[in-house]
């Protein structure tokens, strides 16, 4: 793991970086394949300390993480722009976390349809009105024919960086240079 070069934008809070991560929407996966990269943006659930995601049992990302397990997955959000008169000085409100780790197939039922209903709970919280049953997953067939599987990148090393908004200099639309003067 590379250490983060701007040591204060360190993020070491533990919950705030699981909230974050139970509420970030997107993820990014990034995979190498015969060194040739490959980074698709995936819906994600952190469960156990390891990223589940879901997807057919075939394809460019099956057969990308088939040559090698290695992944990366990214989360980051963008609160804002944070204004200053010195040019060089504006900067952004974000979070951003990255976990390294092996993806494997999850092969276990049960923690198959345990980390498919935290999905659903997390996307489409109290829209099903009972959990999710294993058979579910194990007939499943897409509309391109393809049965679902789940993965699970377990997290060898996570690393995330923040710098938090500071309310009275977050630009919004009609901030100028000349209003900021002003005050």
């Amino acid at each position: 793991m590379f250490p983060i070069r701007v040591q204060r934008r360190t993020a070491t809070d533990t919950a705030k970086i699981q909230n974050f991560l139970a509420r970030a929407q997107t993820g990014f996966l990034g995979l190498s394949s015969e060194g040739v990269p490959y980074v698709i943006p995936l819906n994600f659930v952190w469960l156990n300390d390891a990223i589940y995601f879901h997807g057919a049992q075939e394809g460019r990302k099956i057969s990308y993480i088939e040559h090698n397990p290695l992944g990366c997955f990214t989360v980051g959000e963008d609160y804002g722009t944070i204004t200053d008169v010195v040019p060089a000085n504006t900067d952004t409100a974000y979070m951003s976390v990255i976990i390294e780790g092996t993806i494997t197939l999850v092969n276990d039922s049960n923690e198959a349809t345990d980390a498919m209903q935290a999905m659903l709970d997390k996307y489409v919280p109290g829209y099903y009105d009972r959990p999710l049953a294993k058979s579910h997953l194990e007939r499943y067939v897409s509309s391109l024919g393809s049965k679902t599987a789940v993965y699970k990148l377990a997290a060898a090393s996570l690393s995330a960086k923040e710098n938090e908004p500071v309310p009275s200099k977050m630009y919004y639309e009609g901030r100028t240079i000349h209003t900021d003067r002003a005050k």
